[in-house]
């Protein structure tokens, strides 16, 4: 069993000052270790996303509308291609 001290405890407790101090160089130390990238970034075009996304959600629209007409229209063809669109839209 270890013998804990409840003054030291309580110390290292009110210690608030220490204790941001030691926060601050971990944080720091870890600031310092962090690499910047060797080639930039390729990140998304956020308009073609949402282009892609408007489609596909005009799909779908058109998809319910033709459930009251045609059910196997509507299931097999046009909320497949509403998949098939969204699967294209995350890799724009």
């Amino acid at each position: 069993m270890v013998n804990l001290n409840l003054k030291e405890i309580e110390d290292d407790l009110y210690d608030v000052d220490s204790r941001k101090l030691r926060n601050e160089e971990y944080l720091y130390s870890r600031r310092s270790k962090a690499k910047s990238p060797s080639q930039p970034t390729n990140h998304p075009d956020a308009k073609k996303h949402q282009i892609v996304s408007f489609i596909k959600s005009g799909v779908r629209i058109a998809g319910y509308v033709l459930l009251a007409a045609d059910m196997l229209v509507a299931c097999a063809v046009v909320l497949i291609l509403s998949e098939v669109v969204g699967i294209y839209e995350e890799l724009v």
